[in-house]
């Protein structure tokens, strides 16, 4: 057999464990719970342990795997290693009660601590949130079950030196020295067959102001939990209310949020004008339109992708208001989310901008920028802001929307991180839903500026912390062409093509621009999103495509 037919059937055994642990997560939700290291759980872990995905380096390997962990635990709620408990719920009423909302680093979720041993996590924006916490919990206990059996002598209890040792540092309530810190990294290292340089090098990534000390605490948690389930039968258990599967897939926070943002339209009489969406950050199109005049000073010292990086930096808080002073004086509406899809909005009336120039005798558009959406919340919130908005009276206004835009982060399959991608086509992985498109932003636009641009057909995925190179290689290297990965693209066109081709909530002639800069390349060790941030290296192609889309808008206003 050839080495391609190898290379052929490795990826489609990964498609097979993609295709397994969906299934699998859809049957355990409608049953309502599982035990995720019991046999309600086995599924899922074998199909984890057979892809073995990028994300999660050596899942599959009896070390413990530390660039996954900490790519994992920040995106969990603060505690949740310490929870055998685990619910997943609706919107149910718990931010009114004296819960403190926990809400991780790298995910926007309500989650609340209900006593020692649950956790329950809010669950609003649709399938994808809950297809991305119940992989990062399979893949933490398998984690957790590695430790246990690294440190578990025999079945009465009696565990390893190192365990005892680890278990006493994290004990203790006093700060530990620096000499106490390091015998428990040594202890600790030996737990998690790793070298005391690797364990050292991760330890700080763990660490928050309140709780310096808090990998330790997580490897201990993680262990202790699984010593007790398998000596006493203290089964950790994930379930999902009735609430949650009663409303799951009704566009129930997304209606809330499309009709609270046309009731604004209304109020500020700008529904029946020109708008053009954008869905991108909070701050790149308002500080590209506002910085150089909030700004001037900064600008006139050095090139404006230096204040735009200022302008990410933590910081910097003070150069950031004065840019959003600046967008409110010029009538930017802010609308903060309360609908529970935590995605917030920005209005900008083009009429109000001293420095647009309108000399086409049209109406001055609008610029409606949204904040992310997250996998298929992308379909929710997009085909309930297309739709008609109806008054008191049940009268139809049809939104004139000109132009839709989308920028965003993306898995780059041929280049480094910072490129930028422009999507011709998006491919549904797992399904035979393919959506060409005609992008109005084109290679050309984008090029020459320092940053290397690639083009052709990209691949929304359920789930970007499952992806393998070889499943990523077929996509890449057969006659798919793919040049990238994100989570919400077709999503996007599957609204927008059925709000625009079939059901005539806008023009068929609405204008797409699609493109995304690369946050890693799974296709490279150390790439991965598991190997940290950006930092500012994703400020120029940010801002590159912003203008760009900007430039877009303008040229078709006039």
């Amino acid at each position: 057999m050839s080495s391609t037919q190898l290379h052929r059937t490795r990826a489609q055994e990964s498609s097979n464990a993609i295709e397994r642990l969906y299934v699998t997560m859809r049957h355990l939700f409608n049953r309502g719970f599982y035990k995720p290291m019991g046999v309600s759980g086995e599924t899922l872990r074998e199909a984890m342990l057979e892809l073995r995905p990028e994300i999660y380096g050596s899942i599959a390997d009896e070390k413990v795997e530390l660039n996954g962990l900490h790519y994992v635990i920040d995106r969990l709620p603060i505690g949740i290693e310490e929870c055998r408990f685990i619910n997943l719920t609706s919107e149910e009423g718990l931010k009114d009660s004296h819960f403190q909302v926990i809400i991780p680093p790298k995910r926007r979720r309500n989650c609340f601590r209900i006593d020692d041993e649950q956790m329950n996590i809010e669950i609003t924006r649709g399938r994808s949130d809950i297809y991305d916490i119940l992989t990062h919990l399979t893949f933490l206990f398998i984690e957790s079950y590695k430790i246990m059996e690294n440190v578990l002598i025999n079945d009465e209890g009696n565990v390893t030196r190192d365990w005892e040792k680890l278990e006493s540092a994290v004990k203790r309530t006093k700060k530990l020295s620096q000499t106490e810190k390091e015998s428990a990294l040594t202890h600790a290292a030996n737990i998690l067959g790793r070298t005391f340089k690797e364990t050292c090098a991760i330890y700080d990534n763990f660490s928050t102001k309140d709780h310096p000390d808090r990998f330790l605490s997580i490897i201990y948690w993680l262990g202790k939990l699984a010593i007790d389930e398998h000596l006493y039968d203290l089964d950790r258990v994930v379930s999902f209310t009735p609430v949650l599967r009663e409303r799951i897939g009704h566009h129930i926070h997304g209606e809330i949020w499309a009709n609270k943002i046309k009731g604004i339209l209304l109020s500020e009489n700008l529904l029946e004008r020109p708008i053009h969406i954008i869905s991108a950050n909070m701050h790149s199109v308002m500080n590209t339109l506002f910085a150089p005049g909030a700004l001037k000073n900064e600008v006139a010292k050095k090139d404006v992708f230096s204040v735009y990086e200022a302008l990410s930096q933590d910081q910097n808080t003070n150069l950031r208001k004065k840019v959003t002073k600046e967008a409110l004086k010029h009538g930017m509406i802010h609308l903060k989310d309360e609908s529970g899809t935590n995605i917030d909005v920005q209005i900008f009336d083009s009429g109000k901008l001293s420095f647009y120039k309108n000399e086409s005798g049209k109406e001055n558009p609008v610029i409606f920028v949204m904040d992310y959406a997250f996998g298929e919340q992308a379909y929710e919130t997009i085909d309930e802001l297309l739709k008609p908005y109806v008054n008191k009276k049940g009268e139809l206004t049809h939104l004139n929307v000109e132009s839709l835009s989308i920028m965003g982060k993306a898995g780059i399959l041929e280049g480094g991180k910072g490129d930028i991608m422009i999507p011709s086509a998006h491919i549904f992985e797992g399904t035979a839903d393919n959506y060409p498109f005609e992008n109005e932003l084109k290679k050309e636009d984008l090029s020459g500026k320092g940053i290397d641009v690639v083009e052709g057909a990209m691949i929304t995925v359920l789930g970007t912390s499952l992806q393998n190179k070889d499943i990523l290689k077929f996509f890449h290297e057969s006659t798919w062409n793919v040049i990238g990965l994100e989570m919400e693209g077709a999503h996007y066109q599957k609204a927008i093509q059925a709000a625009s081709k079939i059901r005539g909530n806008i023009s068929s002639d609405v204008k797409v621009n699609y493109a995304y800069y690369a946050s890693d390349n799974p296709l490279e060790t150390g790439s991965t999103l598991a190997s940290g941030g950006l930092g500012t290296t994703g400020v120029k192609p940010t801002y590159i495509i912003t203008q760009n889309i900007l430039k877009q808008i303008s040229s078709s206003s006039c």
